[in-house]
């Protein structure tokens, strides 16, 4: 296991990590800052790098979407990523921004997916975790500003309390570990991969599917800048935890009331689904975490 508090990635510079409203104060004891081809290996597709390598575009048309994805695999930590999402008519396309374990069938797995839709119609933000190979606990919400129009930062912290989505300085989800408590599978055992993709989504993204790409708007560009983390880097199957570590601080442990607040507004305002709320008959009994999770 290598123990290091770091900042990798393209397009940033070293400096004091604030996340306004009490989410994050630190300050980083052992910086790297270094280029995309460093840091990133292109998965699949065409990806550009502009701006002196400090802007990574994902581009899609017909024959096929693209992606990139971390060298290193991660164990606990804070990780960021600024988007600018597909402008126009954006339905059917899904651009991604997640953590993975590996493809096996207990794999971990932490989830940003932008849903495209049509002009004058707002990007849905689905959110999801995977536990050693569990998933279907999607939420979705409207984002409260155009995420086509400039860059927005999209982070996680993932420590062995609690794993939490922001938006900006807002978190919007919060999954806490109760596998000792209540037996629940939470990731904490897997190292996990930052990847992106831009890909065809087209049969359930928009509307449910009903709403198809319009092939005549492609090429479809995503924007991808300023990544940072602050974690462990672990080899694939490493299992111990990082010790000592800034993340792993009681008050890391838990939203404070005013994150709560912005939580709560998040999802009274903004959420159009939520699988704990589920009315459909998807689960036979509401899923355990449901009880436990702000």
């Amino acid at each position: 296991m290598k123990r290091c508090e770091k900042l990798l990635g393209f397009g940033i510079n070293s400096r004091e990590l604030v996340y306004i409203s009490s989410v994050l104060i630190l300050i980083l004891s052992c910086v790297e800052s270094s280029g995309f081809n460093d840091n990133f290996d292109i998965s699949w597709g065409t990806v550009q790098l502009l701006n002196n390598g400090q802007t990574a575009q994902l581009t899609m048309d017909k024959s096929s979407g693209s992606g990139f994805q971390s060298k290193n695999e991660h164990l606990f930590g804070s990780l960021s990523m600024s988007i600018k999402l597909v402008s126009g008519n954006s339905a059917g396309t899904v651009t991604s921004y997640y953590m993975s374990s590996d493809a096996s069938a207990s794999h971990d797995e932490l989830d940003y997916e932008f849903l495209g839709n049509l002009p004058g119609k707002p990007y849905t933000l689905q959110t999801n975790v995977f536990a050693n190979g569990v998933g279907s606990r999607e939420q979705r919400l409207n984002l409260w500003f155009d995420p086509t129009a400039g860059f927005h930062n999209y982070s996680i912290l993932w420590n062995q309390k609690q794993i939490v989505f922001w938006v900006d300085s807002t978190p919007i989800r919060v999954f806490k570990n109760n596998e000792e408590a209540a037996g629940i599978p939470y990731p904490n055992s897997r190292a996990m991969r930052i990847l992106t993709s831009l890909w065809n989504g087209e049969n359930w993204a928009t509307d449910g599917g009903r709403v198809k790409i319009d092939w005549s708007q492609a090429p479809f560009v995503a924007s991808y800048q300023s990544f940072e983390v602050n974690a462990c880097s672990a080899p694939s199957n490493s299992s111990p935890p990082c010790a000592n570590n800034w993340w792993e601080q009681p008050e890391f442990g838990s939203l404070n009331q005013q994150q709560l607040s912005k939580l709560d507004w998040v999802r009274k305002n903004y959420m159009t689904y939520d699988y704990c709320n589920d009315a459909s008959g998807r689960f036979s009994a509401t899923p355990a975490e449901c009880a436990f999770n702000p």
